[in-house]
């Protein structure tokens, strides 16, 4: 197993990181000099079993995505994109066997591949609210469970969830993506204190409205859309403020360099709010009346 001696070298692994949030932490990671493998369910296939040795710009001969920066200095950082669809138990477990095949170790996992999902609760179907949980919740721990038992053996390992201030205050119409939020934060919460005799540290990062391509691939519960939905008007009102406040939002940058500072901490906090005007909306929650919030979050959405 290889050995890092500095914390530039340590091995990143990161979901969703074809577009947004997951694409900025790519970005940023590498250029500070660690060894970034970004994941996408859409990157061309690659062969697992072949290990890459090519450096500088370009493609590496499996076909992967390859970036090592400006230098081809070892101890240079790269971003290396890599198939993995977190809702598919044998693509975790050939992308993360592909990593360590590659690097020995993995150092750092931020879970941030994720969706949302519009529609009333008597809108949305078995099948579409088991969607969301699959990719948001059930996908965090398939790459969980395939990644910590990695750290333990190295005694050492940073594991950082990507959620949502939704999870701190459910959004009507966006309810399953704010409850599989939310149920993330509950599993990090138990997470961060089982492995913390391991050297392992877990925690939280909630961005709220943020600029980026989650808008453009935002889903809709089929009955939403129908014309004899009770929610029609209402529903479209409240979608319309989401896609407002998303495009009127902060760049993506933000959360990844609040990530880097989580990740330089020796004793990261559970969670990290992301922006100040939520964290006024975190702290006001905490003191006012759960009727009053109820009120403000309606005339919000």
């Amino acid at each position: 197993m290889l050995v890092h001696n500095s914390d530039k070298n340590n091995v990143v692994l990161i979901t969703g990181a074809s577009s947004g949030i997951g694409k900025c932490l790519a970005s940023l990671l590498s250029q500070r000099g660690y060894r970034v493998y970004g994941t996408s369910r859409k990157q061309p296939l690659m062969n697992m079993e072949s290990r890459s040795n090519a450096a500088g710009h370009g493609m590496s001969r499996d076909n992967t995505t390859f970036d090592r920066g400006s230098t081809d200095s070892p101890d240079c950082g790269f971003i290396k994109m890599i198939q993995l669809d977190v809702c598919c138990d044998e693509s975790v477990e050939q992308a993360v066997n592909y990593v360590i095949q590659q690097e020995g170790r993995i150092d750092i996992l931020i879970n941030n591949a994720g969706f949302g999902l519009a529609g009333a609760v008597e809108d949305v179907s078995h099948e579409e609210a088991y969607r969301q949980f699959d990719t948001n919740f059930f996908g965090v721990l398939r790459m969980c469970r395939k990644v910590i038992p990695i750290m333990r053996e190295q005694k050492s390992g940073i594991i950082i969830n990507i959620s949502s201030v939704a999870a701190q205050f459910s959004i009507p119409f966006q309810s399953m993506y704010s409850a599989s939020k939310g149920a993330l934060e509950l599993v990090t919460e138990a997470m961060r204190i089982e492995l913390k005799p391991f050297g392992i540290k877990v925690c939280l990062v909630e961005p709220g409205d943020t600029r980026t391509s989650f808008t453009d691939n935002r889903q809709t519960a089929k009955a939403a859309l129908q014309e004899d939905s009770a929610y029609g008007e209402r529903f479209r009102k409240s979608v319309n403020a989401m896609i407002r406040d998303e495009i009127n939002g902060p760049a993506p940058e933000g959360v990844a360099k609040v990530v880097l500072k989580l990740i330089k901490r020796k004793n990261p906090p559970i969670r990290k709010v992301v922006g100040i005007k939520y964290k006024v909306f975190v702290f006001l929650k905490r003191l006012l009346p759960s009727r009053i919030v109820e009120y403000l979050i309606s005339k919000m959405y």
